[in-house]
C-alpha cells in the first residue's frame, strides 16, 4: 500500500464557496447519493474544479450557480493561499479516472445577497445537492466526510473574523 503522503499524482485545482446569510449561517447541501454509494456525511459546501483558463474568482460564481442556482452574492474574503485535502487511498483510483490524490482548493467567502427563494438545486444537467439548509459555520467539519475535515477546520480558521457566533462583526 502507497504511503498517502508519497501519492505521486497532483491534486486537482479548484475552489469552494462559504456562502454566508445576513444572519451569519452558512448554506451548506445535502450530496445526491448515487447508485451504491452510502453517505453518512452527506453535507458539503459548493465547491468544483477550475476550467482550464479560468480564474479562481469566476470559477467561484459559476460553481456557485451551478450547485445552487443562485450567484447572487459578493466576495468579502479569500483564504490567503489554497488549501488541499487527499482522498482516501481506497477510492483514490476510482474519483477522477485516478489522475488526481485529491483537491487542492482556493476558498472564497460571500455574502448572499437575494433571498432564499432564489436557491434552484435543478439548474445544472447534473444536480449535486438534493436538499440544503443554513447551518453555524462551527458545525461545518462534523457535517463533512472525515477526510475532509482538516480543510473545514482550515477554512473556520480562515473565516473566523466573519463568525457571528465566535464574535466576527455583525453584519
Amino acid at each position: 500500500m502507497t504511503d498517502i503522503d508519497d501519492d505521486p499524482r497532483p491534486f486537482r485545482t479548484g475552489v469552494g464557496a462559504l456562502l454566508l446569510n445576513s444572519a451569519g449561517r452558512v448554506w451548506v447541501g445535502e450530496r445526491i447519493r448515487r447508485t451504491a454509494q452510502q453517505l453518512e456525511y452527506p453535507w458539503q459546501l459548493p465547491q468544483g474544479g477550475l476550467d482550464a483558463g479560468e480564474d479562481p474568482r469566476d470559477a467561484v460564481f459559476r460553481e456557485l450557480e451551478e450547485e445552487t442556482g443562485t450567484a447572487n452574492a459578493e466576495i468579502i474574503a479569500e483564504t490567503p493561499g489554497w488549501l488541499t485535502y487527499d482522498l482516501p487511498i481506497e477510492v483514490r483510483d476510482r474519483v477522477w479516472s485516478g489522475r488526481f490524490r485529491g483537491q487542492r482548493q482556493k476558498w472564497y467567502a460571500l455574502r448572499f445577497l437575494g433571498r432564499d427563494e432564489e436557491f434552484d438545486l435543478n439548474t445544472h444537467h447534473q444536480p449535486e445537492f438534493s436538499s440544503w439548509r443554513w447551518a453555524p459555520m462551527a458545525e461545518l467539519p462534523s457535517l463533512v466526510v472525515p477526510f475532509k475535515r482538516g480543510l473545514y477546520h482550515d477554512l473556520l480558521a480562515a473565516f473566523a473574523h466573519l463568525d457571528d457566533d465566535a464574535g466576527g462583526p455583525v453584519r
